[in-house]
């Protein structure tokens, strides 16, 4: 018996999801990863959290996902946050800047928002 190299879990609240992943996350998985983030933005939620606490092993593919997805959920006035990166996983998002975009800072806000607030008020 083969074991999924994903398991991806959903719960709702209101306009908030909480998405669990466990496993690896690579071009093998991505396409779950990505349907499972987008069909909450078409279903109607406005945060979307995402729990790393179990991915083993996230590449570049699964980066483009989050970055994708990202993207797509500011257009629509909503949000995707990671959190609980694994080492390697916080690795590849400071090295690749992506960290300010997808991670939140201690007090809450996403990095690159905060860093605009700061900018706004320092002008």
């Amino acid at each position: 018996m083969t074991l999924p190299r994903l398991n991806i879990y959903r719960h709702d609240r209101r306009r908030r999801a909480l998405i669990t992943l466990a496993g690896e996350i690579d071009p093998a998985t991505t396409p779950q990863v990505r349907a499972a983030l987008e069909r909450c933005l078409h279903d109607g939620i406005t945060t979307i959290d995402v729990d790393l606490t179990t991915v083993d092993r996230c590449d570049t593919s699964g980066l483009h996902v989050f970055l994708d997805v990202s993207r797509h959920a500011d257009e629509t006035h909503a949000s995707l946050r990671l959190h609980h990166p694994s080492p390697q996983t916080a690795r590849l998002l400071a090295d690749t800047g992506s960290a300010r975009l997808l991670l939140l800072s201690p007090g809450g806000a996403r990095l690159h928002r905060a860093g605009r607030r700061r900018e706004r008020h320092g002008a």
